[in-house]
């Protein structure tokens, strides 16, 4: 755990429970600009007007006599001895009175938030484990946390594998690529709350690869992309079974992303989770968002119920077609329109279409029987 600005907390996970330092609000507050007055005496007799009263200060004056009310402004106190706020909008003023609107009937409590209505001093706001997004650094800096303890980001190691890989910088030869797993993945784990760290790519060569995992151990967790399929020099399973690797997995029933993994090794008294990722680019980003982003965010600390790959529901534009024994994640563009969220799937050429990939904005979940036109349908983002 470590103490962070509050400036810099979001996106972290809390780690120590945000409470109030005082109730909230402190005072009765009016929540309109208007006329603070008893509500029984708004029955459309005129109330001479005493003062005013801003935001940020409080009324010193004698407590109102009967008929006699004060104009108050948004986020200022009742005064005491009054029980309500009339809007301006609903009264007409004239030479220091105000008479309301004949026939309008007024309640106790009206456009006032009683002291402590939001929340009693001491009261917990933001429980430990919550990823702290705007709303939370709000009620942060009200309650005077100028810092916030937060949880230590996982640090994630990301190991490439594959002989036709090479650097951003080189040129590719007439049969290789560059390496953009690992940058994608490093993307991905530091929107998830991670650190990335980006080991040199591994060719496809056994102990290379064991060497590399071995380095890939001393972080929070691994994620390697390529190797784990069937081919004769897919070697990254072989490596991690000699290593003493737990496999809780071999392979989903997903397209893309079949051939994923995911387990443990030992690393001197404990565990380093790992998951192999297919090769293919939108593999390796499906499988992520599925399997991988989950585990992060359960390493950093955040609450159970956050934990699951977040999908929303949508309305499929266009016919998808259905894979027996697999559920397809299509790239999909998505628009909101009157009818709600609509996902359209982009044309593309598979898992190692990039070019298609970044023409859309989420995946469409199609089960193996399809999709109609029309249909409601799952998506994810990445």
């Amino acid at each position: 755990m470590e103490d962070v600005a509050l400036g810099k907390a979001p996106g972290r996970v809390l780690a120590a429970t945000l409470l109030a330092d005082r109730d909230q609000p402190p005072f009765p507050r009016s929540v309109r600009d208007g006329y603070a007055a008893r509500a029984a005496e708004l029955d459309g007799r005129p109330l001479q007007v005493i003062g005013q009263i801003h935001a940020g200060e409080s009324w010193t004056g004698a407590t109102p006599a009967e008929n006699e009310a004060i104009e108050i402004m948004t986020g200022a106190p009742l005064p005491e001895g009054l029980d309500c706020v009339a809007m301006i909008e609903h009264v007409r003023e004239e030479s220091g009175r105000i008479t309301p609107e004949a026939g309008r009937r007024w309640r106790v409590g009206e456009n006032v938030v009683p002291r402590g209505a939001e929340a009693r001093a001491g009261a917990a706001l933001v429980p430990a484990g919550t990823r702290l997004g705007t709303q939370h650094v709000a009620v942060a800096a009200i309650c005077g946390y100028s810092q916030v303890k937060v949880y230590a980001r996982p640090r994630v190691a990301i190991l490439a594998t594959g002989d036709e890989l090479v650097g951003l910088s080189e040129m590719p030869g007439p049969f290789q690529i560059r390496n953009s797993n690992s940058y994608s993945l490093a993307s991905q784990v530091e929107r998830a709350g991670g650190e990335a760290m980006i080991l040199p790519a591994a060719p496809d060569q056994l102990e290379t690869i064991a060497d590399s995992i071995r380095e890939a151990a001393q972080y929070d967790m691994i994620l390697l992309s390529g190797g784990v399929s069937m081919g004769r020099r897919d070697f990254v399973e072989l490596a991690l079974e000699s290593l003493g690797a737990e496999f809780f997995f071999t392979g989903a029933k997903i397209q893309p992303g079949k051939p994923v993994v995911f387990g443990r090794i030992p690393v001197n008294q404990g565990w380093r989770y790992f998951f192999g990722l297919p090769g293919n680019p939108v593999s390796t980003m499906v499988t992520f968002a599925l399997f991988g982003a989950p585990l992060l965010r359960a390493l950093s600390g955040e609450s159970e119920n956050r934990w699951p790959p977040r999908f929303l529901t949508a309305r499929l534009t266009a016919k998808a077609e259905g894979r027996p024994g697999l559920t397809r994640f299509l790239p999909s563009r998505s628009a909101t329109t009157r009818h709600g969220l609509e996902v359209h799937p982009v044309p593309w050429q598979g898992s190692g279409d990039l070019a298609a990939t970044a023409t859309a904005g989420v995946f469409a979940v199609v089960p193996e029987e399809g999709l109609a036109a029309g249909a409601e349908v799952r998506v994810v983002e990445l």
